[in-house]
């Protein structure tokens, strides 16, 4: 398995990746913002990692430099050192087998690297698969909150999780 940076030219398979094995009722994948964040990708100003087989695709995750959910980054942390997990997505085929926590601990890598200090994450309170890449990759839980608006399942809630780095 080769993990390498993601290139404009992955756009379009990053596409049929992100809206083929990443919805379900725990995601929020509007087209409008997964189109806006791959846009990004080819613009630079969203970075990737990807994973791939055999020239198969399995999993994807794009980040920025941003201050997403600044109320929870670390008083001694600037804005300009932290950065956000925009979507996290591996296919099916290999769901389950720890490439999600490898990939975002790679990302760890690279923003730590890049001087970056904060990585912050959200995802949906009951997602599971999402919850446990996230703890292995040492994000801890910061806040639960209601947001009907972006989770239409279960509880209907958000949680925010982050790191140092």
């Amino acid at each position: 398995m080769e993990i390498r940076t993601a290139q404009p030219a992955d756009v379009a398979a990053l596409r049929q990746l992100i809206m083929t094995h990443g919805p379900n009722d725990w995601n929020y994948l509007p087209p409008d913002g997964v189109e806006q964040t791959l846009s990004g990708l080819a613009s630079g100003t969203v970075q990737g990692l990807l994973a791939e087989e055999q020239g198969q695709l399995l999993a994807v995750m794009l980040f920025d430099r941003s201050d997403a959910y600044p109320a929870h980054r670390p008083a001694d942390i600037a804005a300009g050192e932290a950065a956000f997990l925009i979507e996290a997505v591996v296919s099916r085929d290999a769901a389950g087998q720890g490439l999600g926590s490898r990939l975002l601990l790679k990302v760890c890598e690279i923003l730590k690297q890049q001087g970056c200090r904060w990585l912050c994450a959200d995802r949906h309170q009951q997602n599971a698969g999402s919850a446990g890449m996230m703890q292995k990759a040492d994000l801890q839980e910061l806040e639960s909150f209601a947001d009907p608006e972006r989770r239409w399942s279960g509880s209907r809630m958000s949680t925010v999780c982050g790191r140092c780095l």
